[in-house]
């Protein structure tokens, strides 16, 4: 994101709130130079029984890293030198390790969702022979189907070990969300604050009819949840002041980056960083780690950087602009998201006509609807609007903005074919949720889940 932590600028200290807001204004730029990532994370079990994949150990997900390193050219990371090996790198993409071994493709930058869809199919077949040598299965939900906390190790990453402290204290769902959960994110580019401050609006407003169509989490612990996505339902018990729909952004008619800077201020911050060892700082805002310090320690650019990342509201910026509010999909679903998003956000046309959809909603009414979203999916409403008619007209958007696009395939096809089987699902009424769910028994087998589970 803009400057480097090893940039020296990035030590530098940051005394007025102008100088916040360049992290965001850093990484604007051109039409012509915006692209498209994705990010889609999948927790691995053994095929033989189930269980959940360790971090290391015997078939743990350390061993598929290492695999993919020797077989397809991944450089493995770590934090330190001589520290265990957390992410790989190739070229402009990586695959990192959630707190719960969860295992994420963060996707290159990409100029249509044609070649994110070979990227994403790419990855799958990379795994696919390590993952038959080592008899594992990858699952493509929102949410472990099977696995308890006590039996899921922690990814040995410094953030995570701080975090597994302090967010239980901000909320009940803090360890389901690091170790149980799973998601499809899409990764876009903005040209100006305005252009930003638009996107973030639109995308919070209309986060939780998003997840509703998205829907893919309706197990636990081996059982029907009860719910279509019980992701969404652990991000309702997550800390308020960094999570969520951001009810500030709302209200203003026109929004600035400084209504976003101001918002991030007072979220309570995880750590900072001095000569590479990590500082836990838990819970004091940045604003007052701006104005009083820290043990000594006075704010930084780099500092800010960090905490911005730490946020997680259902749309936030950071190097890109990031959505988060989808269940994570099985492959042939995971391309609906990005495709989604892009329509909707690319176009002049499409974003206006979303600005103008996102216009109709408040924030009483999208609140109060949640829970049942998280519950039944498209079967609920918010207000007195159903939320299958409200997704077929969102969908309708992005068609729209996608054929304006006019990115085509090799075989001519534009990028709105990577909605098609969201589309048919949505014109159902039903949500992934709904396919994982039909013809299942009342009680089903744990083997049954986890074969429907398939990523």
């Amino acid at each position: 994101m803009g400057q480097s932590d090893q940039d020296p600028s990035a030590a530098r200290p940051v005394r007025e709130l102008d100088e916040l807001e360049e992290v965001f204004r850093s990484v604007e730029k051109p039409r012509a130079a915006y692209r498209i990532g994705i990010e889609v994370e999948k927790f691995g079990v053994r095929a033989a029984d189930g269980r959940p994949l360790a971090y290391d150990g015997e078939l743990g997900v350390l061993s598929v890293l290492e695999a993919l390193s020797e077989r397809h050219g991944w450089a493995p990371r770590s934090e330190t030198p001589g520290g265990p090996v957390i992410s790989l790198e190739r070229g402009q993409g990586s695959i990192t390790l959630e707190p719960g071994s969860q295992l994420e493709l963060s996707g290159a930058p990409c100029e249509n969702i044609h070649q994110i869809c070979t990227e994403l199919h790419g990855h799958m077949s990379e795994l696919e022979s390590i993952s038959a040598e080592m008899g594992l299965v990858w699952l493509g939900v929102g949410f472990h189907p099977t696995a308890r906390q006590d039996q899921l190790t922690w990814v040995p990453k410094q953030r995570y070990g701080i975090m597994e402290r302090y967010l239980p204290t901000r909320g009940a769902g803090a360890h389901d969300m690091m170790r149980r959960t799973a998601t499809v994110q899409a990764n876009l580019d903005f040209c100006s604050e305005a252009d930003a401050m638009e996107k973030l609006r639109v995308c919070l407003v209309l986060a939780p009819l998003i997840n509703a169509m998205t829907a893919n989490s309706p197990f636990k612990e081996g059982r029907l949840a009860g719910m279509k996505s019980v992701r969404g339902e652990v991000w309702l018990n997550m800390d308020p002041s960094r999570s969520g729909l951001v009810p500030a952004l709302w209200k203003k008619p026109e929004l600035r980056y400084r209504d976003y800077v101001e918002w991030a201020l007072d979220a309570g911050m995880f750590l900072f960083k001095r000569d590479g060892q990590v500082v836990a700082n838990t819970g004091q805002t940045f604003r007052d780690f701006m104005q009083n310090g820290f043990e000594g320690h006075r704010a930084t650019f780099a500092d800010w950087k960090l905490h911005v990342n730490t946020l997680f509201p259902e749309a936030r910026i950071k190097s890109t602009f990031e959505v988060r509010p989808c269940d994570s999909l099985p492959t042939d679903l995971a391309c609906a998201v990005p495709a989604l998003y892009t329509g909707l956000l690319y176009d002049d046309a499409a974003l206006a006509r979303t600005a103008a959809f996102a216009a109709t909603f408040d924030f009483a009414e999208v609140s109060a609807a949640r829970p049942a979203l998280v519950r039944s999916g498209l079967e609920a409403s918010i207000g007195s609007r159903r939320a299958r008619d409200l997704a077929v007209e969102l969908l309708d958007i992005a068609r729209a903005g996608l054929e304006a696009r006019a990115r085509l395939s090799d075989q001519g096809k534009d990028e709105s074919v990577h909605l098609g089987k969201l589309s048919q699902l949505v014109e159902a009424g039903r949500c992934p949720a709904d396919l994982l769910l039909a013809g299942l028994p009342a009680e089903p087998s744990a083997s049954e889940i986890l074969a429907r589970s398939r990523a």
